[in-house]
Parts: structure tokens; sequence; C-alpha cells
């Protein structure tokens, strides 16, 4: 273990970077004071500046997360400027970037050195460090959240000290600082476990309802992604299914990209929710026009392309993992909460599959999931309908997502995590003075 020395970072005080607010909107903070660390030394100085002077201190970076994990009113620790490639190793298919890097930039990295993550949420606008730290994920019976895909991190501590974590160095803190939630320390690098580039085939199609539930678990087994989308007052789901291919010998024509995932996907869906938010009675026929409306899509593509697709139509959303047999019964209560709620439902339910994993406080932990994501578009009523939810995935072994919406607190977590007191016991000794606590880890995690 050793200490970094550096010049410490600027601090700069008010100002309009002193204002954050998330990708949804429904948190927001003012910092009293903002630094912009560009290396592990900097980190480090910002770090015992900060602990000197009483203050507590919060990495954040995109804040694409629907939840408060990002939220302060102290020291915002901006990693933008930690946003470097620091090494490719074409032979073992290492990558180390700096957390602040944006996954879309990465996947452009590493595409040009012929190289991809083995799997990717739809969404790519988080950083590599916020995206892991709260176990963003993708679907896939046969893999892990996004944090199973890192082989090593580097963490500056509370007191300033910079430690390398892999299997071997460090193993207890690299297994719970994979899915860290920024409670342990501020991450300077992170390796990823990348694979060879490849190719997705995407079969996107509607189907019956009563279909996509009967053969789900066939889906699953047989493909490896499988993403399901259901239409709230409809018998309409939306499948995904993405396999890898040789070849790319099947592309979407630029026309057809455009019409589908700029167009119809956000142009014209964030139009028709404004109108279901001014207008709740039409968010019923609108949701039945939208179901019948779509179109079954074949194509081939880089994998990232196929995973991730352009969101800009801005919504809040809760997504729980439960044990893979639960989900039939999670998804029934879920109708039955749309359908008794006093108001409207116009955004889609997800569904979506993981492996196991050993990651502590990792959603995956010792057991396939169903993840279930219920979402609501912006500035529409969704509290009674979250609560509601939550209350049945609780009772089902449920595991709140980090990054977003839940209303669960440390004791009730507690059960549902059997490392969940080894992971407070690390914190207590990395960081006993709490330096990188804010009221969201409170809550989860206890003071």
């Amino acid at each position: 273990m050793s200490r970094v020395s550096g010049s410490p970072s600027s601090l700069a005080a008010g100002g309009p970077d002193a204002d954050w607010r998330n990708w949804t909107g429904n948190h927001r903070a003012r910092a009293t004071k903002v630094t912009r660390p560009a290396s592990a030394a900097e980190v480090a100085e910002a770090v015992r500046a900060a602990a000197d002077a009483g203050h507590r201190v919060k990495p954040v970076g995109t804040g694409h997360s629907f939840s408060d994990i990002a939220h302060t009113t102290e020291i915002r620790l901006d990693t933008s400027a930690l946003s470097a490639l620091v090494s490719v190793d074409r032979e073992t298919r290492l990558v180390t970037v700096q957390p602040g890097m944006p996954l879309r930039v990465l996947n452009e990295l590493l595409a040009t050195h012929g190289l991809a993550l083995p799997n990717l949420g739809d969404i790519d606008e988080q950083t590599v460090g916020g995206a892991i730290s709260t176990g963003t994920h993708g679907t896939g019976t046969n893999l892990g959240n996004l944090s199973t895909f890192v082989a090593g991190f580097t963490l500056v501590t509370a007191s300033g000290e910079v430690l390398h974590c892999t299997a071997d160095a460090n193993p207890d803190l690299f297994t719970a600082g994979r899915v860290g939630l920024g409670a342990l320390g501020v991450l300077v690098e992170v390796t990823l476990q990348c694979v060879e580039a490849f190719t997705l085939l995407a079969d996107e199609r509607p189907m019956p309802l009563a279909t996509v539930l009967a053969e789900i678990d066939t889906y699953v087994a047989e493909n490896d992604h499988v993403d399901m989308f259901w239409f709230p007052y409809t018998e309409k789901a939306q499948v995904k299914r993405n396999n890898r291919v040789a070849a790319d010998e099947r592309p979407l024509t630029r026309w057809r990209g455009w019409l589908d995932d700029d167009f119809l996907a956000n142009s014209v869906f964030g139009a028709v929710c404004g109108l279901g938010r001014a207008a709740p009675g039409l968010v019923r026929p609108i949701n039945a026009i939208a179901a019948r409306a779509l179109t079954p899509r074949v194509y081939t593509a880089r994998s990232d392309k196929v995973f991730c697709t352009p969101r800009r139509v801005r919504f809040t959303e809760m997504e729980y993992s439960v044990p893979r047999a639960a989900l039939g019964e999670v998804f029934a209560a879920a109708r039955r909460i749309v359908d008794r709620l006093p108001f409207r439902v116009n955004f889609p339910i997800e569904v979506r599959f993981t492996g196991a994993d050993d990651i502590w406080l990792s959603h995956g932990y010792g057991r396939d999931s169903a993840y279930v994501a219920v979402q609501q578009y912006v500035g529409m009523p969704y509290e009674p309908y979250f609560r509601a939810f939550e209350e049945v995935c609780t009772g089902l072994d449920g595991r709140p997502h980090w990054g977003k919406l839940h209303y669960r607190d440390a004791e009730s977590l507690r059960g549902t995590y059997p490392r969940f007191d080894d992971f407070l016991a690390l914190r207590d000794r990395l960081d006993p003075g709490r330096l990188f606590a804010n009221p969201y880890t409170d809550r989860i995690l206890g003071p």
C-alpha cells in the first residue's frame, strides 16, 4: 500500500458548475465545492484535503442513475477528467481505462482494437465507474452484470491510500468493490476483461403476451440474450433475441435505422408520451395503437450497436432482481398493480435475465436472476406504482437495482444479501469517518 502525492486539485466554490441534476431531473443538488482531478495523485490530494477540512466527498459521473446515489451538497468529485485510456493488452484482451470514460466512448475505443465487452445494457451514457459501482447489467442468462467483467481496479481510500485490487491482491476488496456503491473509495482505474469483437443477429418482433409468458424459459435457454417489453393495458409484448453470428450480412439500411431508433422510438414516442401526460384518458388507446403498430425487425450489427439504443425520452424507473423462479408471480402482480392504479402508465414493463455471480452487493449474488423494470414518463405520478411493485418484490427476496429508484433501507436489505455485514465491516475499515457517505448510503448501509 502506498500514498501518492501530487498537486492538489483546484476547488471551485459556487458558480454554475456547483449545480447538478441527474439524467431524469428527479434529483438535484448544489455542491459546496467541485473538483475535477485527472489522476490518482490528484484524487488522493483532493480526498486528503476534504478529510482535513471535515467535508464529505462524492465521486459523480454522468448522472445516469434514477436514485440519489450521486447526490451531494458537499464536495462533488467530477470524474469527467478521469476518462483516459491507460492500456490495451491485445493478447490477454485486458483493457485498463479511467472510470470517468463513458461506455459509448469505451465501445468505440474497443472496436478500434478489435475488442468488445461480452455484454451491455441498452443505454451507454453511463461512465465505466458508475456502471460497475451500481451493478449495471444487460441480459443473458450465461453472463453476469458489467461488474463481472472487471479483472482489477485501483481505488483511493479515505486515508489517501491508493490500493490496487485483483483476485490475488486485496481479494476481499476486489470482490466487494466491483459493486462498491461509491462507499469504499474513489475508483481511479478499472481493468476490464474484454473479448474479441463480435457481430449479433437481432430478432425483434411483437408477440401475444400469453405466448411469450408460456415460452419465455425456452427463449432464454435457446438464445444468447433475451429482452421482453410488455405494453400496459394490452395483450402484446415485444421480444428481442440477440445471438452471435459469424458475419455482418444483414445490416439495417440507414433509413430503417433512423426510422426505428430515432424517429419512432424517440421523436414519436416522446410526443405520444407527452400527449398521454396531458390527457391521461388517452393512455390506454395510445398503448393499444402502439402495440398494434409494432413490426418485426431482423438485422446484424456490431455487438454494442445492437445492445445499446438512443434513449432521449426521459422517464423514471425502478428495477428489481428476483430469483428466476419468481418471475411469473412478480409479473402477474405487476399487471394487477397497473390495472388498479388511480393513474395511467404509459411506459412498458421490461424483463431481462442474468447469471449468478460472487460480488457481495451485486443483485445477482449467488443466484440466476430475472430483472423486472417498471417505468413512468417523466412528470407523471409514479410513487404509488413503484411502492406497490417494491412490496411484491421484497416479499419474494427481490433486490433493488442500486442505480434505480427504490425505498429500501439497511435493515430491509440485510436479509437478502448474505455478505451484507461483511461489506459494512469492510467499509468500517476503509472509511471509518464516512468520508464517502451521503444520504443514500446512510439509508441503504446505515450511518
